[in-house]
C-alpha cells in the first residue's frame, strides 16, 4: 500500500505517522495490497471551496473523500483521496478533550471507510461507521 500525506496548513503534523496509520486502516479493511491513497491536510478555506465544488454545500467540513477507482469500494489500486481541514480538527479535538493527532487519525479513518464503502447519511448508519472507526484505531493501536 502506498499513502502519500501533504501538508497545506501551519500547523505542524506528523506525515510519517499519519501514513503509518492509513495503511493500517487500509490494511484492516482489507484494502487492495497496492492500493494508492493521498491525504491532504488543508485549512478552512480549502475545504470549504472543496465542499462547495463536490457537494454543494457552502461552509467548512472536517473530512471529504474523493474515491479514484470505479471498481468494487476498496478492491483496486486506487482508493482515492482523503482531504481533512486541520483548522476544524483542531475545534473538534478541543470540543472533545482530546488531541489534534487523535482527532486527525479518527477523520482520516473515517475518510477511508468512505473509499471503502461506508455511509453515514443516517443517524444509525453514522453510529456504525463511528464504531467501526473507533476499533479500527484500537485494533491498530494495540498492534503498535
Amino acid at each position: 500500500m502506498t499513502v502519500t500525506v501533504a501538508n497545506r496548513q501551519k500547523r505542524r503534523i506528523r506525515r510519517r505517522w499519519l501514513e503509518r496509520l492509513a495503511e493500517a486502516i487500509m490494511a484492516a479493511e482489507g484494502c487492495h495490497p497496492e492500493a494508492e491513497l493521498s491525504i491532504v491536510i488543508g485549512d478552512d478555506e480549502w475545504i470549504q471551496e472543496l465542499n462547495r465544488k463536490y457537494r454543494k454545500k457552502d461552509r467548512p467540513t472536517d473530512v471529504l473523500a474523493f474515491p479514484q477507482d470505479t471498481g468494487p469500494a476498496g478492491a483496486g489500486p486506487l482508493l482515492g483521496d482523503v482531504a481533512v481541514s486541520a483548522e476544524t480538527a483542531a475545534r473538534q479535538a478541543e470540543e472533545v478533550g482530546h488531541s489534534l493527532e487523535d482527532e486527525l487519525a479518527l477523520l482520516v479513518t473515517h475518510g477511508i471507510l468512505h473509499l471503502t464503502g461506508w455511509t453515514d447519511e443516517t443517524a444509525a448508519k453514522r453510529r456504525r461507521m463511528m464504531q467501526r472507526a473507533q476499533a479500527l484505531l484500537e485494533k491498530v493501536r494495540q498492534g503498535w
